[in-house]
């Protein structure tokens, strides 16, 4: 079966058919750097980590490009603001280039503990300033440019099919020419947007570079699209990234590339859908947000948040709480006992030959094949875990091969260390179990309390009782 992908440019299921036979250039939207990436932010990486692994087990070999932005985002996307490392260094007292390497690598360190494989190729927007000075020479030759107030912006007016991502009205834009000029008095479309910033706009900045429209530096649109034309070429195969960067990110990404070029620039834009807290969008913007690094304070492991993420499809919200981040950690810590049971019986990787384990892999591709359907696989999993037929070789096996996609370390599992237990400990854990068999659950945790004052944990799995050492 080929993958299926949800295609936000025509908004349904497409057969997925890369430019070049059996390779495919992505390209992803990586982090800003002036903080660190909130759990939402995570969520979207996680989400392209996981069309990645369904490429890569599909057979396509995957060129991944993802940006580093160290320089050009500003806090409003309408070409308004600060710009945002600025901001953090004025604010900590610390230069803007010692703010873009301390997160970039705190990013790093949560790309690497979520067990997200590294993209092909990282660019940095600094180290990229001459092909977006490049790029913006080829749009001011095609006449889709205008100076003004010092800037370079683009005119969306030039192109025809401006919006077409978002399925924005053109004409209802084009009769609003000059509706917001106290955001930017210079744009002759309020839509218009800056390729190139100079210091007659925001003054002089740490980040600036010499330019034929004078000393400045490059705003946040045009960096995607030179950095990834420059690694994928001019036409490429995914573009990805989270559902807020439709509207404007994306749009004026694809205005500016196109036109440039004059051809399709992206075959399948794939978007995820926001996480929700309490409040609604998880966004750094509401001052306190929750990081991988406060979840594993509160005791949770890296992986709990993953599988927690694989619970619920790439293109629905998903509302987090503790609670059912608790709820992810259980079954995820049910998920490794389970294996773990598998090898203490003497589970080994084998080649799989029976038709009864064979269609098992089958049904799990079937499903990450149809635009990445992690709640179904993930039932595919317990379902194997659970079955009757199938052998332990058989069942670690496939456990092995659904993880290539779920990327939560299966491999790392090892089988439970002996340990001798006093014969007296060992009894009143008999005592426990046959307690709970006939539910005299009063007796039952009189029972553990006795064990625990012993310096034993009594641990419950669905594959049985058993005892161990407190640390």
């Amino acid at each position: 079966m080929s993958v299926l992908l949800y295609n936000t440019m025509s908004r349904q299921l497409e057969p997925f058919l890369p430019i070049k036979e059996s390779e495919v250039g992505l390209y992803t939207c990586g982090p800003t750097v002036y903080n660190y990436a909130h759990i939402g932010n995570l969520r979207t990486f996680l989400f392209e980590d996981l069309l990645k692994r369904t490429l890569l087990i599909s057979g396509y070999k995957v060129n991944h490009v993802m940006n580093i932005t160290d320089v050009g985002h500003l806090t409003g996307d309408g070409d308004d603001g600060e710009d945002k490392l600025e901001k953090m260094a004025s604010k900590t007292n610390r230069t803007v280039w010692e703010i873009a390497s301390y997160y970039t690598e705190a990013f790093y360190k949560d790309y690497d503990e979520l067990n997200m494989i590294r993209p092909t190729i990282v660019c940095k927007a600094t180290d990229h300033v001459e092909q977006m000075i490049a790029l913006i020479k080829r749009l001011e030759e095609r006449g889709h440019t205008y100076i003004s107030g010092g800037n370079v912006y683009f005119s969306i007016d030039s192109i025809d099919d401006y919006g077409k991502l978002a399925r924005l009205d053109l004409e209802a834009l084009r009769t609003a020419v000059r509706d917001d000029v106290e955001v930017d008095g210079n744009k002759k479309n309020s839509k218009d947007f800056v390729l190139w910033f100079t210091k007659s706009k925001h003054g002089e900045q740490a980040m600036m570079w010499p330019s034929p429209w004078g000393r400045g530096f490059p705003g946040w649109h045009i960096e995607c699209s030179a950095m990834s034309m420059h690694y994928l070429g001019e036409s490429f195969d995914i573009h990805c990234g989270g559902i807020d960067a439709i509207p404007v990110h994306h749009t004026n990404e694809i205005a500016q590339s196109e036109a440039a070029t004059g051809k399709q620039w992206v075959k399948y834009w794939l978007h995820g859908e926001f996480l929700l807290d309490e409040t609604g969008k998880m966004s750094k913007s509401k001052g306190e947000f929750l990081t991988l690094s406060l979840l594993k304070s509160k005791g949770y492991d890296p992986m709990d948040y993953r599988y927690f993420c694989l619970g619920g499809h790439y293109r629905s919200q998903l509302k987090f709480s503790f609670e059912s981040l608790t709820t992810a950690r259980t079954a995820r810590r049910n998920v490794y006992d389970r294996i773990q049971n598998l090898l203490n019986q003497g589970a080994k990787k084998i080649a799989l030959q029976r038709s009864e384990a064979l269609a098992c892999q089958s049904a799990f591709l079937e499903h990450i094949q149809n635009d990445l359907n992690t709640p179904r696989s993930l039932a595919d999993l317990w379902g194997v875990l659970k079955d009757e037929v199938l052998s332990i070789d058989e069942k670690y096996t496939l456990c092995l091969y659904f993880d290539q996609v779920f990327g939560l370390r299966f491999d790392t599992i090892t089988k439970a260390e002996e340990q001798t237990f006093p014969p007296e400990a060992v009894e009143l854990l008999q005592q426990r179990i046959e307690a709970k068999k006939v539910k005299n659950w009063a007796l039952a945790d009189s029972l553990r309390s006795e064990l625990d004052a012993m310096g034993y944990v009594v641990k419950d799995t669905p594959s049985g009782s058993s005892l161990e050492k407190k640390m």
